[in-house]
C-alpha cells in the first residue's frame, strides 16, 4: 500500500499578489520557503517519506527541495501533477480576470470549459491526474510518498480519492497543507487526513 503525503506548495509570489498562477514562474515568497523548510522540519518528527515527487513548476519545486535537504532525498518531477494551464488567463490578477467575457468565475462549472489560448478544463487535468494514479496503483511496493503539486489539481486528487468524478468540490487546502492518505486503488473511497505544520495552521483565503 502507498501511503500518500501531498501537500500544497508554499506561499508564492502570485498567491501573495493575487494572481493566477496556472505554469507561470512564480517563485515562493521568502516566508512560503522558510515555511516549506519549517514544516518539513516538523513533518520529520512524524514520518520520513521514501520518495518525494513534484510538480515541474517552480514554486512546487522550491517547496519540494526545502523537503529534499530536511530529508535527504532526491526529487521527481512529474508534469502529470502540475497545476491547470488557464491559457490567456495566465498572470491576470483575480479582479482583472473577473472581468473577462468568458472566464467561468464558478469553479463548480468548470469541468469542460477550456481556457481560450491552449488552456485545460478540470476534465483534461483529471485525465493525466488519473494516469498518475493509476500507475501509482500499479506499483505494489509499500512506501510513503511525499508528492507536491498545485491547488486546483487538489480539487480533482480529492474527487479521484473519494470517487467522485466527475463531480469535484470548491475548497482546496492553505499553502503548506497536507493530506495523508492511504492509497489502495481508484475507486476506492479513501480517508483524507489534513496535517497543518507551519504557517498552514493559520487560514489564509484563496479567492
Amino acid at each position: 500500500m502507498k501511503k500518500l503525503l501531498l501537500i500544497r506548495h508554499g506561499e508564492s509570489e502570485a498567491n501573495r499578489n493575487r494572481i493566477l498562477a496556472s505554469r507561470l514562474p512564480y517563485p515562493l515568497t521568502d516566508a512560503g520557503r522558510n515555511d516549506a523548510r519549517l514544516i518539513a522540519e516538523e513533518l520529520k518528527s512524524r514520518t520520513t517519506p521514501d520518495r518525494i515527487i513534484s510538480s515541474p513548476l517552480v514554486r512546487a519545486l522550491e517547496t519540494a527541495k526545502e523537503f529534499a535537504a530536511v530529508f535527504n532525498l532526491p526529487v521527481s518531477e512529474d508534469e502529470r501533477i502540475a497545476e491547470q494551464d488557464l491559457g490567456i488567463y495566465s498572470g491576470m490578477n483575480y479582479d482583472e480576470v473577473k472581468r473577462e467575457e468568458h472566464y467561468e468565475p464558478d469553479p463548480l462549472k468548470r469541468w469542460d470549459w477550456v481556457p481560450a489560448g491552449g488552456g485545460e478544463s478540470y476534465s483534461m487535468i483529471a485525465d493525466r491526474l488519473l494516469s498518475f494514479f493509476r500507475e501509482l496503483e500499479g506499483d505494489e511496493k509499500d512506501e510513503t510518498l511525499l508528492i507536491v503539486t498545485h491547488a486546483v489539481a487538489f480539487r480533482i486528487i480529492r474527487a479521484i480519492l473519494k470517487n467522485t468524478l466527475p463531480l469535484y468540490e470548491a475548497p482546496f487546502p492553505n499553502n503548506g497543507e497536507i493530506w495523508r492518505v492511504d492509497f489502495k486503488r481508484i475507486g476506492d473511497c479513501h480517508n483524507i487526513d489534513s496535517i497543518f505544520l507551519g504557517d498552514s495552521r493559520s487560514f489564509v483565503h484563496n479567492p
